[in-house]
């Protein structure tokens, strides 16, 4: 890589980096593009191996705050050493562009599967949220708070045998946005990509801890389940309107084959109050898998909250707006 300047990285999405050589790494192809950050298949040249090397946008390593939490927390997350997180081996910063270096997984997204096949079978939605979930609640342990749980950063590959017929990798924990967290170095609250999956403490800039995972999680598999996540509207005010006000409409409308106590584990799971909430993800996933087996909720396990119900209904354009994604 020559040159002192970085917008050449970020200038555009035709930018074709192929054969580039960044900080050690060669780059062979593109891999995904978002508003902060592009994911290349890169070769290490020290280790000769095959990565993931993710690049951020050049004015992120201009914000000092970010630069801290993006230090902070990517030597946390290469902390964690857990067979469904993606193991980072390295992050740093050339020519004024923060990189990260993460194992690569030959596999899809949830959101390719989920565009692909639509709403999965129960017992396959069960099995990917348990591995999500043990990737989570083991990032909670070590005081890292994802906030950014959605399908596109649940990585899907072959498992082992048939018993296993996929592995599950979670990624991303939030490097690539500006947003509250537990370690201290925190800016306003701010979204980046979509707002699907984001926890009402999220949008009203209160303190996130675990339970706004939780929450996160509850959407994306309710996604898995349905084919859309719990709360579709026209457009992002109505959206936050209804993560912070509206119950979530039952699980059951869609999937029928589902009993009813599985709408009872989403709407405590997705309670608009996080202490409402199941206290970790696992606790959730168990509940759910209860549930689907026709198993009762464990014994003294709060009723299913009522908090933040409109004491009217909502505006014209806050209503819920159907049809808008396919099954």
């Amino acid at each position: 890589m020559t040159g002192t300047g970085d917008t050449s990285l970020f200038a555009g999405r035709a930018a074709d980096l192929t054969g580039r050589r960044i900080a050690g790494y060669r780059i062979e192809r593109e891999i995904g593009r978002g508003g902060m950050a592009v994911v290349y298949r890169a070769h290490d040249l020290r280790l000769d191996r095959t990565v993931a090397l993710k690049l951020l946008a050049p004015d992120l390593a201009r914000n000092d705050t970010f630069r801290r939490r993006f230090t902070h927390e990517s030597r946390t997350a290469a902390a964690i050493d857990h067979p469904h997180i993606v193991p980072v081996f390295e992050a740093g910063e050339t020519e004024g562009v923060l990189y990260i270096a993460m194992r690569y997984v030959d596999g899809s997204d949830l959101r390719r599967l989920l565009d692909r096949e639509g709403p999965l079978p129960v017992a396959t939605a069960v099995r990917i949220a348990a591995q999500v979930a043990s990737a989570l609640d083991a990032a909670h342990e070590h005081a890292l708070v994802h906030r950014d749980v959605k399908p596109g950063n649940i990585l899907v590959a072959h498992g082992t045998d048939t018993d296993h017929p996929e592995h599950v990798y979670l990624t991303d924990f939030g490097l690539t946005k500006k947003s509250l967290s537990l370690t201290g170095f925190t800016t306003v609250g701010q979204f980046v990509g979509t707002l699907d999956y984001v926890a009402p403490e999220q949008i009203s800039g209160r303190p996130v801890d675990a339970r706004c995972d939780v929450y996160g999680l509850a959407c994306v598999v309710y996604e898995t389940l349905t084919g859309h996540p719990p709360f579709l509207r026209e457009d992002d005010m109505a959206l936050l309107w209804a993560h912070q006000y509206d119950p979530p409409p039952p699980v059951t409308g869609v999937r029928p084959d589902l009993p009813p106590e599985a709408d009872e584990v989403f709407a405590r799971a997705l309670a608009k109050n996080p202490e409402e909430r199941h206290a970790s993800c696992r606790e959730f996933v168990v509940a759910l898998r209860d549930a689907a087996a026709g198993g009762a909720q464990p014994a003294g396990s709060p009723a299913v909250p009522g908090a933040g119900r409109l004491p009217e209904p909502p505006p014209d354009w806050a209503r819920p707006a159907f049809g808008l994604r396919g099954a």
